[in-house]
């Protein structure tokens, strides 16, 4: 199968990566849905590309209404084979400093008011013990340029519900419970891509430290708060960047073998003959390499 990058990120990213008003736009039906804005495919480095905005145009959604389902099913649905997603991120350890990349490896899921799963007339149970791919984020750890800023090669990353950010009490805690770095957008994203076979990794973007740092007592709150917006623009350049240069190497096929591609195929316990109809159709994209060809 040809490789097709689908990117996941906020329209400065878009911007910062030349694919907006290039390309051709696509607004595409989904069962779960429209998408957040219209998806661009285009090519970035020679690689076929596809990208989304996650929040929509002007940051419409918040992180518990992002079509995160819609989203990625759009991308499924235009041919995506790997998913490299940015997402903004506090530090919950002194070494993770603001401006610098973090390849998050595992997450601790606290958000509660989200549909979580593209299965919900189907029991689907795909294996999240990894629940970034491990080739995507080795070849976005060879791109790293040694003389930019550091990009920390694993993280646990906990996704908290928002849309506040966390009290003092909360930061303290996710930090005992081994977290390294807390956002809101890495879940369900992350699932949602391995129950869509789609490779995918994120490059989370150091804002600021989250609330159990305290800041030097002559920094005004407004300056901290522009401060961490600047940082995020710096993130974004730096983001794009890795980006760019990891492309061709994903292109290429390089690093470990992976089964993300291969989610499914032990991960359905609905007995086949009692997938009904309709959702067969309705969840082809996903499903269709798994059903018996005479009932599909």
């Amino acid at each position: 199968m040809a490789v097709r990058v689908g990117i996941i990120g906020s329209h400065g990213l878009g911007q910062t990566l030349g694919v907006l008003g290039r390309g051709e736009s696509h607004t595409l039906e989904t069962p779960f849905g429209p998408h957040a804005g219209s998806i661009v495919t285009t090519e970035l480095e020679g690689v076929s590309v596809v990208y989304v905005s996650r929040h929509g145009p002007g940051h419409l959604y918040n992180a518990t209404r992002a079509p995160y389902r819609a989203n990625l099913f759009a991308l499924k649905m235009l041919g995506v084979t790997h998913v490299l997603a940015t997402g903004t991120v506090s530090s919950l350890r002194e070494h993770l400093q603001p401006l610098q990349l973090v390849l998050p490896d595992q997450v601790i899921d606290r958000t509660y008011r989200r549909p979580c799963t593209f299965y919900d007339d189907v029991a689907v149970h795909v294996e999240l013990g990894h629940p970034f791919c491990s080739t995507l984020r080795q070849v976005l750890a060879s791109a790293a340029d040694p003389l930019g800023p550091t990009v920390h090669r694993d993280a646990t990353y906990v996704c908290i519900e928002g849309p506040s950010l966390s009290t003092r009490a909360e930061s303290l805690l996710y930090q005992s419970s081994g977290a390294d770095v807390v956002g809101m957008t890495a879940m369900p994203e992350a699932r949602l891509a391995r129950e869509a076979e789609l490779h995918y990794a994120m490059v989370a973007l150091l804002a600021d430290y989250d609330a159990w740092h305290t800041p030097p007592q002559d920094t005004a709150h407004e300056d901290r708060l522009m401060q961490a917006s600047h940082h995020v623009q710096a993130a974004t350049l730096s983001a794009a960047a890795l980006i760019r240069r990891a492309l061709p190497r994903i292109a290429e096929g390089r690093g470990n073998a992976c089964r993300c591609d291969s989610a499914l195929a032990l991960a359905i316990a609905t007995e086949r003959t009692r997938i009904p109809d309709e959702v067969r159709t309705r969840l082809r994209p996903l499903l269709g390499r798994y059903l018996p060809p005479n009932v599909v």
